[in-house]
C-alpha cells in the first residue's frame, strides 16, 4: 500500500477532517505519492454503542459516542488498515498541513515503531507524548489489533489514559518528532502541521454552543453545556488559514453550498461560514506570516 494519512473524525468533526485532507494534498510536493483516508467513528459500530464504559484516570466513566472527540480510539486502527505493512501518519481532524507530509514518509525511522511530538507539562506530565499526530511503522505494530484493543478498553483491562499516552508501549520504540509537526495553536513560518487543539477556540465553531464533555461534575457540566459557547481563536491567522482552505474546496466543488448549509444547521460549523469563505478566499499563509 501507498503511505497513507489517516484522519480520525466523527459527524461533528467530519468537515474539519475534509479540510484537513485537502491541506495534506494541497501542500505536498508529490501529492500522488500517498493516500489520505478519513476514519469516521460512525462507521465503527463498537464506538457508537452508548451502553459501554471505560476506565479513565483510575475511575469508571460512561462512554459517550456523541462526544466531540469520541474518535480517539481510531488512533490505533491504521496499522491494521495497512495490513501491518508500510508507513502511515494518523492525525486528529483539527490538524492542517502547511508543510509537506512527504517529509515524514521519507524519514529514517531508525528502527522505531512510533514517532510523535513530546509535550512536557501537559496534563501535569513531564513525559507526555501527544498521540494526536503519529508517524507509524505499521510492520512494528502488529500488537495493535483494533478489535482486541477495544475489548480491552471496554472491558476495563487497561486505563484509557495509559493507552492514549502510549504508556503501554516500550519507550525505546518511540521516537520524538520536532514541535513543528504538531504545532499546538501556534502558526509560524516553521509550522509543518497546525493543530487547533484548544477545543473552545476551534476557528470553524466560533459562537456555537459547546458540544464536548467538560471535566467537571455533572451538574456544572450540564449547566455549562447549555450556556457556554466556542470563543474566537486568539490568532486571526489561524481562522484565515482554515477558511482559505475551505474556500478552495468550495470553489473547486469539493464541498457544496448545500453541504455547508447542512453542517451549519447541525451546529457543526459556524453560521457565518459562507461570509468567511468570501473574506479569506485567496489568503496565503506564507505571505501573511512573512509580513
Amino acid at each position: 500500500m501507498k503511505p497513507t494519512v489517516f484522519i480520525q473524525a466523527n459527524a461533528r468533526q467530519y468537515l474539519g477532517a475534509k479540510i484537513s485532507a485537502h491541506s495534506y494534498k494541497r501542500n505536498a510536493r508529490d501529492p500522488d505519492s500517498f493516500d489520505v483516508q478519513i476514519l469516521n467513528a460512525n462507521d465503527f459500530p463498537r464506538l457508537m454503542n452508548p451502553g459501554q464504559s471505560i476506565l479513565r484516570g483510575g475511575g469508571i466513566r460512561q462512554w459517550d459516542p456523541d462526544d466531540l472527540q469520541g474518535f480517539t480510539p481510531l488512533r490505533f486502527y491504521p496499522p491494521q488498515a495497512m495490513g501491518f505493512e508500510g508507513v502511515a501518519v494518523v492525525t486528529d481532524p483539527d490538524v492542517f498541513a502547511l508543510g509537506d507530509v512527504g517529509e515524514l514518509f521519507d524519514r529514517d525511522l531508525q528502527g522505531k515503531a512510533i514517532w510523535a511530538v513530546p509535550r512536557p507539562g501537559h496534563n501535569d506530565r513531564n513525559d507526555y507524548i501527544a498521540t494526536s499526530v503519529m508517524l507509524l511503522d505499521c510492520s512494528k505494530l502488529k500488537h495493535w489489533r483494533f478489535d482486541e484493543e477495544l475489548d480491552g478498553l471496554f472491558g476495563h483491562k487497561f486505563d484509557y489514559v495509559d493507552w492514549i499516552e502510549l504508556k503501554r508501549e516500550d519507550p525505546g520504540s518511540i521516537g520524538l518528532l520536532e514541535p513543528e509537526w504538531n504545532d499546538f495553536d501556534r502558526l509560524t513560518s516553521r509550522t509543518k502541521l497546525l493543530h487547533t487543539t484548544k477545543r473552545r477556540t476551534q476557528p470553524w465553531k466560533t459562537g456555537l454552543p459547546i458540544d464536548f464533555t467538560l471535566r467537571r461534575s455533572w451538574p456544572v457540566d450540564l449547566f455549562s453545556r447549555l450556556l457556554m459557547r466556542y470563543r474566537p481563536h486568539p490568532d486571526p491567522n489561524q481562522e484565515a488559514f482554515v477558511y482559505s482552505l475551505l474556500a478552495e474546496m468550495y470553489d473547486s466543488g469539493q464541498v457544496t453550498k448545500d453541504e455547508l448549509s447542512e453542517e451549519m444547521a447541525a451546529n457543526h460549523i459556524r453560521a457565518d461560514s459562507l461570509d468567511l469563505i468570501d473574506r479569506y478566499r485567496g489568503w496565503n499563509a506564507r505571505t501573511a506570516l512573512a509580513a
